[in-house]
């Protein structure tokens, strides 16, 4: 094992284009590859932030020298990606959504037990301070038991029906591409998920513009999550108890500042700035997790991923959202 660990990014797009800045400030991490569909864009890739460029996903995906593949496709294609890179023998970091149903999703986790392989959800905002700080305030009972979460992200999307956003054949929608934030921080906070009811506005396309959904919880708390590609939402969490409550601030899915409000009125706002431009967190604990050998993160395991892909899909069941890739699987 070289002391570094050697990064392989598939896909070119603005979020590999985020990942690859936040490499720059990762310890021991080495951007050893890009791989495109063109050569012309992995080489266009790596003048700007430098590795082997490779003109197709799969020359990525077998090259010798790559340690750890993060995915960075849209959605409908993360399953074939994360299955050839596995395949392939590399660990695998892929983009939120993970996929674009739960069925997907298990067979990937399967092949990746199978293949004692790690493979890990990319939700970078699992790992940031902001979350951490919010955690240990609920542990410490200053807000007292908490039962309530409220969460929102949305901007008003300037694209046209072929973008990505709003293209159902890229899996397009509010709900996989920011929905997820707020559900599976709610989750983190409050415990897996009991049942869910949803109400969406579905598009010209065919997709959902903005969805909402409300969350009871198994340990008996609630959540009321909303995200929207119409409108410039607060984007902000708070998580309440009988005591009091905890704010995580515009834009809570990468808080640098919470607010506690107490009962009694006392109030006060902590600090909580992240490394790079926040992905950096994400990539420490990939690394980590590869090098002591594990297959999954603690912070966001199999299990999770799975639970999330299953209540996104009664989400969509219930908004009448669905995609070419469940018909593959009778859903």
């Amino acid at each position: 094992m070289t002391a570094s660990v050697r990064w392989g990014i598939l896909g070119t797009g603005r979020i590999a284009k985020a990942f690859a800045n936040a490499l720059k400030d990762t310890p021991d991490a080495v951007l050893a590859g890009v791989g495109s569909r063109t050569l012309e864009s992995a080489q266009a890739f790596t003048q700007e932030f430098g590795g082997t460029a490779y003109g197709s996903y799969e020359e990525l995906a077998q090259a010798a020298d790559i340690d750890l593949i993060y995915v960075g496709t849209p959605h409908p294609m993360h399953f074939e990606n994360v299955r050839m890179a596995l395949e392939a023998g590399k660990g695998v970091l892929c983009e939120k959504a993970f996929t674009v149903n739960r069925a997907e999703a298990e067979q990937l986790v399967a092949l990746a037990r199978a293949k004692n392989l790690f493979l890990m959800e990319a939700m970078w905002s699992r790992y940031l301070p902001g979350l951490a700080e919010v955690r240990r305030i609920v542990e410490s009972g200053e807000i007292g038991k908490a039962v309530q979460v409220i969460a929102d992200l949305g901007f008003a999307a300037q694209a046209g029906p072929e973008h990505r956003l709003f293209n159902p054949a890229l899996g397009g929608g509010a709900l996989l591409d920011i929905g997820i934030y707020p559900l599976s921080i709610a989750v983190a906070l409050l415990g897996p998920v009991e049942s869910v009811v949803a109400q969406a506005d579905i598009g010209a396309t065919g997709v959902d513009e903005q969805t909402s959904f409300v969350l009871k919880h198994r340990g008996g708390g609630m959540s009321s999550c909303s995200c929207s590609l119409r409108a410039h939402l607060p984007s902000e969490l708070t998580i309440a108890g009988d005591l009091g409550r905890v704010r995580m601030n515009t834009k809570f899915h990468h808080a640098q500042t919470v607010t506690v409000t107490r009962l009694d009125g006392v109030a006060r706002t902590v600090a909580t700035p992240y490394l790079g431009n926040g992905y950096v967190h994400e990539a420490i604990e990939a690394q980590r997790c590869w090098q002591a050998g594990l297959i999954e993160s603690p912070g966001m395991t199999h299990d999770d991923t799975l639970a999330l892909m299953g209540v996104m899909d009664e989400i969509r069941r219930q908004i009448g959202l669905k995609y070419a890739a469940d018909a593959l699987f009778n859903q």
